[in-house]
Parts: C-alpha cells; sequence; structure tokens
C-alpha cells in the first residue's frame, strides 16, 4: 500500500495554487482554440461567397440581362 505523506500547510497551499494555474492555462487555451476555429468558420464563409458570387455576377453582366 502507499503511504500518505503528511503535507504542511504551505505545501497544500502551493499544490492548490499550481492546480488553479493548470486549470486557468487549460481554460484559456480552450478559449484560444474556440477563437480560432470560429476566425476559420468565417473566412471560409467569405472565400465560399465570393467563389459562388463573383462567377454568378459575371455571367448575369456577360449575359447582358437576357
Amino acid at each position: 500500500m502507499a503511504k500518505q505523506q503528511k503535507l504542511t500547510a504551505k505545501q497544500k497551499s502551493e499544490r492548490i495554487k499550481a492546480a488553479q494555474e493548470r486549470e486557468r492555462r487549460a481554460q484559456e487555451q480552450r478559449e484560444r482554440a474556440e477563437k480560432t476555429k470560429r476566425i476559420f468558420t468565417v473566412v471560409i464563409c467569405v472565400i465560399l461567397v465570393l467563389a459562388l458570387g463573383i462567377p454568378t455576377v459575371a455571367l448575369a453582366f456577360l449575359g447582358g440581362g437576357a
């Protein structure tokens, strides 16, 4: 069996602070990933709108409104 080590109050507070810091970093990383995904989605949508819109306008212009 593993022997439980007794921790001093200082060691406990240091462990708690370290755990809180890890959680804060993980939360920031999740937020960055979400923001990057959102930006990527917007860029793809703009590219698709342009890719579909420009030829349509060109055909309407070159077709002479027939």
